[in-house]
């Protein structure tokens, strides 16, 4: 038989449980809602003042934008982006790039040792170097034993990294992505989802970044091609065809994408990173004038056009009109006629 004791201890009983369902569950109208989607009328989008898009690394990178910087191993990716981060942490320039003014980078390295990126910062700094806080480095080195690297393939990656960057930041590079996103399978679309739509979060709020990438098999970045949907600037880096290694770090770069470039501005250059162990120096030049001398140098070797079209894997035309150059500019003699 239920007593009026008992019927009161069940009373109290579910009006704390409702209680507490009420805090854990709470009711739709009090969750807190993302306001509605809007579209506007063309001439009031028009009107709109949105924040405009800044120089950082003129011409290949505004605030905004998406990027990425793939290469096979070894070929100088680190190399290339700690360069660039410097340029724009000090308002100077990389190779024929130029930062307008100094900003604000964060390098998120996710696979050398510590001292391994010590070594190289110290190669890559500049006369000039950046004022506090206008280059900062994240190292897996920094992270306390047993924690692991985050995962931006995650929420819980997504936020720890989030809470690294200064409100003031303008650029981020993620060096490389293979080590920063390693949840699902790198060749299919669906696991770039997630890492998308973070890097999309951070466009919003007018950061700029830039992937680093390694290159597949066929020599185009790794994994899935969906990832090249949403960027802006896509830069390819490899050596030339008749590469020596007794050349030491000479690579070409080639815009694979760019959305906002033309004409001069999306050439593709050669590198040399020359220097020694204490300070790197860079040096470039245009492909067009680096193949030319390639060709000079196999013609007076003796090659034929043929040959030398086949050793750089150029067009025969390509080949034919620098040769015609050459004899037209007395760097190579004329022809004999017969």
């Amino acid at each position: 038989m239920t007593t009026e004791f008992d019927e009161a201890r069940i009373a109290r009983t579910a009006a704390a449980i409702d209680a507490i369902a009420a805090k854990t569950f709470p009711a739709l109208d009090d969750v807190d809602q993302p306001p509605p989607l809007r579209a506007l009328a063309v001439h009031e989008f028009a009107r709109m003042r949105f924040k405009p898009r800044e120089e950082i690394l003129s011409p290949w990178l505004h605030s905004q934008d998406l990027a990425m910087v793939f290469a096979a191993r070894g070929i100088g990716k680190t190399h290339f982006c700690l360069a660039a981060a410097f340029a724009i942490a000090t308002g100077t320039a990389f190779a024929k790039w130029t930062a307008p003014i100094a900003r604000k980078v964060l390098y998120l390295d996710g696979e050398l040792p510590g001292v391994v990126m010590q070594k190289r910062l110290l190669q890559h700094c500049p006369d000039i170097e950046p004022a506090e806080g206008y280059l900062r480095i994240f190292s897996p080195d920094l992270l306390p034993d047993g924690v692991p690297l985050p995962d931006l393939s995650t929420a819980q990656g997504q936020a720890e990294i989030d809470a690294l960057i200064d409100p003031d930041t303008a650029v981020i590079f993620l060096d490389n992505l293979s080590a920063w996103a390693r949840s699902g399978r790198e060749n299919e679309a669906e696991s770039w989802l997630p890492v998308a739509d973070w890097i999309l979060r951070l466009r919003r709020r007018g950061l700029a970044v830039v992937l680093v990438h390694h290159a597949g098999k066929g020599g185009q970045q790794r994994g899935t091609s969906k990832r090249e949907d949403l960027l802006d600037v896509v830069i390819g880096l490899s050596r030339p065809k008749d590469y020596d290694p007794q050349q030491g770090a000479v690579f070409m770069t080639e815009f694979t994408k760019a959305r906002s470039l033309a004409g001069e501005d999306a050439e593709s250059i050669e590198l040399t990173l020359g220097g020694d162990e204490d300070r790197a120096r860079w040096s470039w030049r245009s492909v067009a004038a680096s193949n030319y001398e390639r060709i000079l140098a196999l013609s007076k070797e003796g090659l034929s056009q043929t040959e030398i079209a086949a050793e750089l894997d150029l067009a025969k035309s390509s080949v034919s009109r620098a040769l015609r150059k050459a004899r037209e500019q007395g760097d190579l003699p004329q022809e004999s006629k017969k």
